[in-house]
């Protein structure tokens, strides 16, 4: 038995818990650079402003005067994540997060499913003042269903319980099959096309017809829609194979130690992520590239893949990369994105030692895992390589950023008698 919570509008949520005032408004968080719409409360989307409406529209539609709009603060949210994550795990005895705002909950042997939603729901808000909804299946694709039914219903209780086939009866006649997780607009157009357009159609039809529609993946998605599991709860998933860290920049770079500064930043950024999942990164992709949108600029894009000594140490990474980004590097380009991608990612406590290491595995590791907890504790960034900058003209467009609350210790709200 599978249960799945969800953040309300987490974005916006998280924006809330801190700050009171925007209780009630309509509050839009915007992706990098102040582009579009991410996430949008009930409030705003009642206004009518679409998931991906580029802001610079939008603020100029009338009838959006009083619309509050925040620029995306993901230290933040990935911060309360874990906070959530931290109380479900006293609460559950398993948590697999699926995404910033989701998580599957291991309810196998519990009786009073919908009870104990309740009780997680008000424990979660109370510790991390964060609306969420909780779906209730015997299987993945189940309980995320009954999820998008309880978030649905804005005067409902926040949980939905379909664990029992005559619940799911009545909830499959009135969905739409494009509402299936993991059944897309390709799919549910296909479905369409043989006259499947409900999800009880689709959970009636042959098994032969799903796979010769939608391949095996399909099929699974219907076993599971009957209520047969084919996806367990991992609590061990499998390693990434590769992890990126890429941005466009807030304004465009001419200058080579602005760009230096960037892959150096993005860098310190990937190696931080490879040691939080125990990795190490055996090869290395560095690109850059002009605004290719722009009809005023001269083009240029450029990239190089190149084999590197495994390791997640931050300094090694930045020294590599700003060598190979400064081997890409061409004068008179205006530079409007620039990334690395790391390859080849095994586990740390996998990889064979290495007879001549180029650094001393030991101190590296000692060196890491310092800044790493002090990081942890003062907030992301208190301490950080020489060439990454503290607030670098290159950084994107935050015109409208809240505090990091709870990641940067200048930062932290102060309580006055």
């Amino acid at each position: 038995m599978f249960a799945l919570i969800d953040g309300n509008s987490f974005y916006c949520s998280c924006e809330r818990a801190f700050d009171p005032t925007l209780r009630g408004k309509p509050v839009v968080v915007l992706s990098n650079n102040d582009g579009c719409a991410i996430a949008r409360t009930h409030e705003a989307k009642d206004l009518g402003i679409k998931m991906g409406e580029p802001y610079h529209l939008a603020r100029r539609r009338p009838g959006l005067e009083h619309v509050i709009w925040k620029s995306s603060n993901y230290a933040l949210y990935g911060d309360m994540s874990r906070r959530i994550y931290e109380v479900l795990t006293t609460l559950v005895p398993q948590v697999e997060p699926y995404s910033i705002d989701e998580m599957f909950l291991d309810f196998t042997g519990i009786n009073d499913a919908p009870e104990r939603a309740a009780y997680i729901r008000a424990a979660v808000l109370k510790a991390t003042k964060i609306p969420t909804c909780v779906g209730i299946g015997p299987t993945k694709t189940i309980a995320k269903l009954a999820n998008a039914v309880a978030k649905k219903d804005r005067a409902g209780s926040g949980v939905c319980d379909l664990r029992y086939a005559d619940q799911r009866a009545s909830a499959y006649g009135e969905l739409e099959v494009g509402a299936v997780w993991g059944i897309g607009p390709a799919s549910a157009h296909k479905l369409k096309a043989v006259g499947i357009a409900t999800i009880a159609d689709f959970v009636a039809a042959p098994d032969e017809e799903i796979r010769k529609l939608l391949s095996v993946v399909g099929l699974r998605t219907l076993w599971e829609l009957r209520g047969t599991s084919c996806m367990s709860l991992s609590m061990a998933p499998a390693p990434k194979k590769s992890l990126a860290v890429t941005r466009s920049f807030g304004r465009a770079i001419e200058e080579w130690p602005d760009l230096e500064q960037a892959i150096g930043a993005y860098a310190t950024r990937a190696a931080e992520k490879l040691r939080r999942h125990g990795l190490v990164a055996s090869a290395m992709q560095v690109f850059l590239q002009t605004n290719r949108f722009s009809k005023m600029d001269r083009q240029y894009v450029n990239q190089g893949s190149f084999g590197i000594e495994p390791t997640a140490d931050t300094f090694a990474l930045i020294k590599t990369a700003t060598r190979a980004a400064r081997h890409l590097w061409r004068d008179g380009y205006r530079y409007a994105k620039a990334g690395i991608i790391l390859l080849d990612l095994v586990p740390s406590r996998e990889q064979p030692a290495s007879m001549f290491p180029s650094i001393d595995p030991e101190r590296s590791a000692t060196l890491m895992r310092t800044i790493d907890i002090v990081n942890q504790r003062f907030g992301r960034g208190t301490l950080r390589p020489g060439v990454v900058a503290m607030r670098p003209r290159w950084g994107m467009r935050r015109a409208n950023l809240s505090p990091q609350y709870t990641t940067r210790i200048d930062e932290v709200m102060r309580v006055r008698a």
